[in-house]
């Protein structure tokens, strides 16, 4: 099974001719696509749980690509987006690129070439998708603890010995072990390194 199997590659540029042509490429090589006549709509319909990248061109009418990466920014979604850029939007791609887009190509373009940067952003999608659901797993752990589990966690987390604790929190020693055992039972690790990984996923931001 590949990582692009349910894959979907979103496709935002206002040149009709240009989305026929990208979704008829994109379909010959076995990816499904959506395509976008501009930013909002995209928007709209954009499932952030989906397994996907977006190709989207950097100078639009309405909002360009520059403002939708903003926007993506601000909503906190991670997407992997290549930008299809003309010669004179490289300072532009560029600059998006330091603002986390993943890539940007020029036109005119060698087909293969855009595949192969596609194929690259669908696997860093699936690292995405993958460390996110590790942290939906550390959250859903967490919220199993009691409230004395979290604040016998939150200290081991800290660096604190059973003794410190025992102290800190007005129990004996012996409870406080009993809590850790519990705690690293239901986090489901064996080593503090883990744990603190782990706690660490699930801070606020």
């Amino acid at each position: 099974m590949s990582d692009d199997d349910g894959a979907i590659v979103y496709v935002v540029d206002d040149d009709e001719a240009i989305l026929e042509s990208l979704s008829m490429l994109l379909r010959s090589v076995g990816l499904e696509c959506q395509v976008f006549s501009n930013a909002t709509d995209f928007l709209r319909s954009l499932d952030p749980s989906r397994h996907a990248c977006l190709l989207a061109d950097i100078r639009m009418p309405g909002m360009s690509g520059l403002e939708l990466q903003e926007r993506l920014i601000e909503k906190h979604i991670a997407i992997p987006t290549i930008f299809i850029t003309g010669h004179g939007d490289v300072p532009m791609a560029v600059g998006a690129m330091k603002s986390g887009a993943l890539d940007f190509i020029q036109k005119p373009f060698r087909d293969q070439d855009l595949i192969d940067r596609i194929h690259e952003a669908l696997q860093l999608d699936t690292e995405r998708l993958a460390r996110r659901q590790v942290e939906l797993d550390a959250r859903k752990r967490v919220a199993s603890l009691t409230p004395r589990e979290t604040e016998v966690m939150q200290k081991v987390v800290e660096g604190c010995a059973n003794k410190v604790i025992a102290l800190d929190l007005g129990v004996s020693q012996r409870t406080v072990e009993l809590h850790r055992a519990r705690v690293m039972h239901k986090m489901g690790v064996r080593s503090l390194a883990d744990l603190v990984r782990l706690a660490g996923l699930v801070v606020d931001d």
